[in-house]
């Protein structure tokens, strides 16, 4: 069943991935190579991509072998691809209006995916494993990220992201906006955590009563 979910969940999300990819080369103002980069700039696309992997890889039943499978690993992802639709839906779905393939690409990008990542985290996160420790951890790809397209956006000129865009806002401005969005991962972090802290809990409790209510009288 685990790795049937999983199988459907990665063909949704690499289609995604690719149609996306397609679409910005199809209407591309840059070179190849360099709509390439562009196209893997976008937190959007780098997300999705390690969920479709994390997906494949849980279909194949090859998760338990490599990294993407260690402990808290799941929720890291979920907290990812979360942010992606919460900014999405909060600032950015307002400046654009896609239509067409790009809009089922875009709503699956970006509304789709996040739910369909919770829905397997609630279904087979190991839950009582998460702790407060492995929060640092999660925040390292966010910020490699940030230091990534800041840099590589200087030497550019190329931000993916309007409320990172230093040309426009200015380094504070963006500096502000980057911390805003690093207690963003922060919080949903340590809510995650703490609900693993509780789903943890409650569990075993729920299976002791469950199995007192089965128990002849």
């Amino acid at each position: 069943m685990k790795k049937n979910i999983a199988l459907v969940f990665a063909i949704i999300t690499w289609f995604a991935v690719i149609a996306q990819c397609y679409l910005m080369m199809e209407n591309r103002i840059a070179s190849v190579p360099e709509t390439i980069i562009r196209f893997f700039s976008f937190f959007t696309i780098l997300t999705n991509t390690l969920v479709a992997i994390y997906f494949t890889l849980q279909a194949l039943g090859s998760g338990k072998k490599i990294w993407i499978n260690k402990t808290g690993d799941l929720t890291a992802i979920t907290i990812y691809i979360l942010v992606v639709g919460l900014v999405y839906q909060l600032i950015l779905r307002q400046i654009w209006e896609p239509t067409g393939m790009q809009k089922i690409v875009d709503e699956l990008l970006h509304s789709i995916n996040p739910i369909l990542v919770l829905v397997y985290w609630v279904m087979y996160e190991n839950k009582k494993s998460l702790s407060w420790p492995l929060i640092p951890k999660w925040l390292i790809y966010p910020l490699v990220y940030l230091v990534f397209i800041l840099i590589r956006g200087g030497i550019s000129g190329f931000y993916p992201y309007p409320f990172v865009n230093v040309m426009e806002l200015g380094l504070q401005q963006v500096s502000i906006n980057a911390f805003f969005l690093m207690l963003l991962f922060l919080g949903l972090s340590a809510v995650f955590v703490a609900l693993g802290k509780i789903i943890g809990k409650t569990t075993p409790q729920i299976k002791s009563w469950a199995k007192d209510r089965q128990d002849p009288i």
